[in-house]
């Protein structure tokens, strides 16, 4: 008798407490909620401030800010120019400016070469041999950060190469719908993510600033360098000049656009019988010839002796 009372007690305690924690958890007025949070603030310190910033602004954003003016000096208009285009190809990653990434090849160039130096020194390699490959080292890290950025830009542009045709196909839906096109972009914009969409995030808010959509556009394809998008922008402003609805070059765009990612399929389906060939030479290929040929020249090699 006393188990079942205990169990009835157990029951009834669990749905108290379920219904406490669902009264308890009310929604709590936002103004009041942001009141409360600035009461319970308390200063806080230079160090304290300090320590919130990422490691790298804490570490080598200094050391950068001390090579700004040596970078400055040493590079010419053509590579900051250069180096501003790519930076904005690969979206400025980490927020690096021209002269930020320009001071980081200086200083991975002079951390490499004096690792390089130091080792060469340790183990004995002489000061000729240590300099030497001061020097090779040096340039891998001068180096290194423009491998880096090529293959932030490939990839990025890889990204909206294959976000092209479905971002195209909402346009198409939105304007058809009855959308402005730059509506159809804001719509875009809210239901898509990625590099594509952060462009066109940009485009809009320059055109909300008073810039023309074309120019707008424009700048997207010098930020992108990607053909198929460049297609669809030059398009749109031929569109534009000439008063063509923009529906129709959407829908026709749109078809282009699927028949080329067609291609592209197939084209990657055709070349993927040569890229087999490689790894079968050099990996399968030699075990099965030992599995083959192994114990017949064991045989072979036991009978001459």
């Amino acid at each position: 008798m006393l188990i079942p009372l205990l169990l009835a007690a157990a029951a009834a305690g669990g749905v108290l407490l379920i219904m406490l924690a669902i009264a308890g958890t009310r929604a709590m007025d936002p103004v009041q909620a942001r009141l409360t949070q600035l009461g319970s603030m308390q200063a806080q310190t230079l160090e304290e401030m300090e320590l919130q910033q990422p490691l790298f602004e804490r570490t080598l954003r200094p050391v950068l800010l001390r090579l700004t003016g040596f970078a400055q000096r040493l590079a010419s208009p053509q590579r900051v120019n250069r180096t501003d285009r790519r930076l904005m190809m690969a979206g400025n990653p980490g927020g690096l400016r021209t002269i930020d990434f320009l001071s980081l090849k200086l200083l991975l160039a002079g951390v490499f070469g004096v690792v390089a130096l130091l080792l060469g020194a340790l183990t004995g390699g002489g000061i000729a041999l240590g300099g030497i490959a001061a020097a090779a080292v040096g340039g891998i890290g001068f180096f290194a950060p423009e491998f880096w950025l090529s293959r932030h830009i490939k990839d990025r542009q890889r990204l909206i190469l294959l976000s092209v045709p479905d971002t195209l196909d909402l346009l198409t839906i939105s304007v058809r719908a009855g959308l402005s096109f730059d509506g159809a972009l804001s719509k875009v914009v809210e239901k898509t993510d990625g590099p594509l969409s952060d462009e066109f995030r940009r485009a809009l808010a320059e055109v909300r600033v008073g810039r023309t959509r074309r120019d707008a556009l424009r700048d997207v394809v010098g930020r992108t360098n990607v053909q198929a998008l460049t297609n669809f922008i030059g398009a749109i402003i031929q569109a534009e000049q000439l008063g063509v609805s923009i529906s129709k070059v959407l829908q026709v765009q749109s078809e282009q656009l699927r028949i080329e990612r067609r291609q592209r399929a197939e084209e990657m389906a055709a070349k993927a019988p040569i890229k087999m060939l490689f790894p079968l030479v050099g990996c399968i290929f030699p075990s099965i010839f030992i599995v083959l040929l192994a114990p017949p020249i064991i045989l072979i090699m036991a009978n001459l002796g």
